[in-house]
């Protein structure tokens, strides 16, 4: 132990002696650090995790390559170790007092850098710091070994310049340690797998950023100690005391030796795109830890205030300040300013009834149709509308649950998911006609996911529970019977009380679709939490109603699909031609929608909608005097029926709302403040107070004056993240 402290000493001031040692440790780094925190204004959010992890990472780089690589060639060039083959020394005591230099030379530069970041840019000290230390020393001792192995296999001073930079440039400019990784494409985040410096900048990141610690980065903490293991086996092995004694050049490959750990790594990365999936979610983390201050506009809270000209300030994803007049200085505030003179910021709007999984329109050619690809692609074009929140109230399970997993988690970009999953429906019940003319395989495998059929009320309770434990939202039942040509078995009340008890004792809210006053009734008797579609042929009394506002039960009149089956009945396609509709939904289903009501199946389509019963005038009716009786009132659109494309949805049932008679500011209430109530997520959306998520619709014009303004989006913010509205279908 006496020989390894000299030999630490000794190797510790020979080191300070050095100044390549000291530029790579310390002033390499450090200019780095400074350049970095100007180009990505580290003083707004959290651009600092990024700086510190570049930082970092380019130190350990120069610390292991040049510092343990190059080093160890120098001192065999200048004869240093040739003194040590005449003592009892042998390679180990000097493999291990290099690489426990390194480390001690490198850690105050660690320590240097969050000093710097919390004190000069304000960056909290991170709450994981030990994890963080321990990783990086893993990633040094790491490094060293990798650098001991390039010193063992080359044969001159030049010669392991060469090895070294043919290591060290794809590692500084691949691993995210100089560009962000988020400027990389799909292909090249897989070939990043494949670098050790990527698991150390994405590692570092993640413990700053999500507070992540070691157990949630073992594989990479796994492979570099095998590679500490192995390369500092190898170096043993190899190691020579003078630069006469030569290595042969197949001896190199022992440097994919060491690598190996590595590439099987990336080899399982490839399989599993884990990595990848953690890179990108760690980029939006990053997106939306933004600071900046929307300002100079008028503010539509969502529960009713209106602030005529004011301010908000978004920091880390979320509200920080809501002001009222014109704000206090960006600087002040270290923000960036977002100047809105002459719009209003209203928060996200917020669909509480799609079919995520149906595309709303006819593919000529369904090769065209990804069910798995539409659901992504529909979250997205909801995000794109400024709709930052949506609910499907009937999909196929399997699928809207992983929808819900890529989308939440900040995979990729789209509004935020709600689901309940699938129908609760009799046999030969409303929902069991959706898939009936496919082959009877599809058709029974798709049931499976989409509906719900209990024969017992035991029965009913089980499949509730089942859902609830797979992590569903929400429970929807049917009790709509149809009419005219259109007719359904109904659900028997036994069974749906069953549902919708055990839905309350589970803590689900309860959807229930509703076609005429009886079957409201039964829902309002069974204390449903919304109300869907109310009815389009039948008058609701006002007893109903009254009973609702008593009970707190949330009306959701989906006007759109009303309107949206009159048009398919009357061969009108004008609902396709919507400036956002065009901008959002695939080309090639616009046209195959358009071609299809000019053919035989459509005139087929027709014929069939036009039996059901709908009465625009009795569903208007019926919203106004929800209306009057103080009814919670939401917004949904029930879109993915025919003409209702996902997309901009809240905004024409706000116009619907309007034209019938509603006033701008309770239906923009019921498309933000109401909905995020309904789905239990007021403290976070659908109002602009501090702490609630940065979900923002800022649009041209005011919207209290001329609901179509609603339209005209200027800028969505999500989470935090100015969304760029322009690449969110490039993701799919």
């Amino acid at each position: 132990m006496k020989t390894y402290k000299a030999l630490i000493a000794l190797d510790l001031k020979l080191a300070l002696r050095q100044r390549s040692v000291i530029f790579f440790n310390y002033m390499f780094p450090l200019i780095f650090f400074f350049i970095f925190a100007q180009a990505f204004h580290a003083e707004r959010g959290s651009a600092m995790t990024i700086v510190i992890a570049m930082v970092i990472i380019i130190g350990i780089l120069g610390n292991g390559l040049f510092g343990a690589g190059i080093r160890a060639v120098q001192e065999r060039e200048a004869n240093i170790l040739r003194r040590y083959k005449v003592t009892p020394i042998g390679p180990l005591p000097l493999l291990v007092a290099a690489t426990v230099t390194g480390w001690i030379v490198f850690m105050p530069y660690v320590f240097l850098m969050f000093a710097l970041a919390h004190f000069i840019y304000g960056m909290p000290w991170p709450a994981t710091m030990g994890s963080i230390l321990i990783f990086v020393t893993v990633g040094i001792v790491g490094f060293r070994a990798i650098g001991m192995i390039l010193a063992s296999v080359a044969n001159s001073m030049q010669e392991s310049q060469i090895l070294v930079q043919l290591v060290y440039l794809p590692m500084l400019f691949l691993s995210g340690a100089t560009f962000p990784l988020s400027m990389f494409p799909p292909w090249l985040l897989v070939v990043t797998q494949f670098l050790p410096a990527t698991y150390l900048v994405t590692g570092v990141q993640a413990m700053l950023l999500r507070n992540e610690g070691l157990s949630a980065n073992l594989q990479p903490v796994g492979a570099l100690i095998l590679t500490t293991a192995v390369g500092l086996f190898i170096a043993y092995k190899l190691f020579r005391w003078e630069k006469e004694e030569k290595i042969k050049n197949s001896a190199k490959l022992w440097l994919g030796a060491v690598m190996l750990p590595f590439l099987l790594l990336g080899a399982w990365q490839m399989h599993t795109r884990t990595g990848v999936v953690k890179t990108k979610i760690l980029q939006r983390q990053l997106a939306r830890s933004e600071s900046f201050l929307i300002r100079n506009a008028r503010i539509i809270v969502g529960d009713g205030k209106v602030i005529e000209n004011g301010a908000v300030l978004v920091r880390g994803g979320k509200i920080a300040e809501v002001y009222e007049g014109a704000g206090p200085d960006p600087k002040v505030v270290k923000a960036e300013a977002v100047e809105a003179a002459g719009k209003t910021i209203l928060p996200g709007l917020i669909d509480v009834h799609v079919h995520l999984g149906a595309p709303g329109g006819i593919y000529t050619d369904m090769k065209d149709f990804d069910p798995d690809k539409t659901l992504l692609r529909n979250l997205a074009a909801y995000l794109y509308s400024g709709v930052t929140t949506v609910r499907s109230v009937g999909d196929v399970l399997d699928s809207v649950l992983k929808a819900r997993s890529t989308v939440n988690s900040g995979e990729l970009l789209g509004s935020e998911f709600y689901t309940c999953g699938p129908l609760f429906t009799a046999p030969g019940g409303h929902g069991t006609e959706i898939f009936k003319d496919l082959p009877p395989v599809i058709r029974d495998n798709l049931n499976k996911g989409f509906l719900r059929l209990p024969a017992s009320p035991e029965e009913a309770r089980q499949q509730v529970d089942e859902l609830k434990n797979r992590g569903v939202d929400c429970i929807k039942a049917i009790l709509e019977s149809g009419g005219g040509g259109r007719v359904f078995n109904r659900m028997d009340t036994g069974l749906f009380d069953a549902v919708a008890q055990e839905a309350h004792a589970d803590n689900l809210p309860l959807a229930v679709h509703t076609g005429d006053a009886r079957d409201v009734a039964d829902a309002v008797h069974a204390h449903a939490d919304s109300i869907e579609h109310g009815s389009f042929r039948e008058v609701i009394p006002d007893a109903l109603f009254e009973q609702m506002a008593t009970q707190g039960t949330f009306y959701d009149p989906t006007l759109s699909v009303g309107e949206a089956f009159k048009d398919v009945a009357a061969g009108n396609t004008d609902l396709l031609k919507r400036s956002l509709v065009q901008q959002v939904a695939p080309p090639a289903l616009l046209q195959g929608t358009a071609e299809a009501f000019a053919s035989k199946e459509g005139e087929s389509i027709r014929s069939s909608l036009a039996k059901y019963p709908i009465d625009m005038q009795i569903a208007t009716d019926n919203l106004k005097r929800a209306y009057q009786h103080r009814i919670l009132l939401v917004t949904g659109s029930d879109a993915g029926n025919l003409l209702v494309m996902h997309g901009p949805t809240v905004q024409h049932e706000l116009e619907l709302w309007v034209q019938a008679g509603i006033p701008p500011a309770v239906a923009l209430q019921a498309a933000t403040f109401n909905a995020a109530r309904l789905l239990r997520a007021e403290t976070k959306i659908g109002s602009i107070r501090p702490g609630n998520d940065a979900d923002l619709l800022v649009v041209d014009g005011n919207p209290l004056q001329d609901i179509t303004a609603t339209e005209r989006i200027s800028i969505v913010v999500f989470k935090g993240e100015r969304i760029d509205r322009t690449e969110l279908f490039e993701q799919h």
